[in-house]
């Protein structure tokens, strides 16, 4: 497992991207449409807001995080879409507020202590699972915003943190979708950005996944229609993870059509 702190590091510059791509633009851009159905890209950010205000409550105070998740327990479905509509604010003060529950929760994670299990979402999480989590989502809700924005971000090697839960998450991402999980292992062999090989699973493995790095992560967060992604699968598992993969916590994603 990756350092804590290292971790930490990796979280902080991914959150310093996003922020650099964001900062300094007109409030008509934070009004643009994102390709999440209904949401601009200010509710992209009011989203990674509120989830790290919940993930701080979670890691320094159980019932204050039971708390705030009680109004929305009736409808699940609905608790991304109301957790950002409760952070919506003007640009300036949206971004602030962002920015200063990041460090709140970075310094909280650092400051866990050994053991440490966090209340996620039906799961408990390490910190340094925890970190990885935010990781994932701020690069995934980033991508988002850059797509909207019309720029093409340069992926770094802090994406195999992104596909390592990707890979993790496998069957996870079968109950979400209320199917078994599987019990035949997968291989999962991808280029990264700087022209490695990142692996995981058995080596042997019958199933097997294969393709670009950046276009896994995509498909674990959900952000591309596998039809749109340059990835290869070998056998029944990897062949039904491609239309379940779900690296996130919470019931399915409502996924994204093929692009026409």
């Amino acid at each position: 497992m990756v350092e804590l702190a290292a971790l930490l590091t990796d979280l902080d510059a991914e959150t310093a991207e996003l922020d650099a791509l964001i900062t300094n633009r007109p409030a008509s851009d934070w009004d643009r449409p994102t390709p999440s159905a209904g949401w601009t890209v200010a509710h992209q950010i009011a989203h990674l807001a509120w989830t790290d205000h919940a993930a701080l409550l979670a890691t320094t105070d159980d019932a204050q995080f039971v708390a705030l998740l009680a109004p929305l327990a009736d409808d699940p479905d609905r608790i991304a879409d109301q957790g950002a509509e409760d952070f919506l604010a003007p640009p300036d003060e949206l971004r602030q507020r962002w920015l200063a529950g990041h460090r709140d929760l970075v310094e909280a994670l650092r400051a866990a202590p050994p053991g440490k299990r966090i209340p996620w979402f039906g799961n408990l999480l390490a910190p340094q699972s925890m970190v990885t989590a935010r990781l994932m989502e701020t690069w995934a809700h980033g991508l988002d915003i850059a797509d909207a924005l019309g720029v093409t971000r340069q992926h770094t090697d802090r994406l195999r943190h992104v596909a390592f839960l990707g890979f993790r998450t496998l069957g996870h991402s079968f109950l979400a979708h209320g199917r078994a999980v599987p019990t035949d292992p997968v291989r999962v062999e991808l280029v990264a950005p700087d022209g490695t090989v990142w692996a995981f699973g058995p080596e042997g493995a019958k199933d097997r996944l294969t393709g670009p790095a950046v276009d896994f992560c995509m498909l674990v967060t959900q952000r591309r229609h596998p039809d749109d992604l340059a990835l290869e699968t070998t056998g029944p598992v990897a062949a039904e993870w491609l239309k379940v993969a779900q690296a996130f916590a919470g019931p399915p994603g409502a996924k994204r059509e093929p692009v026409a």
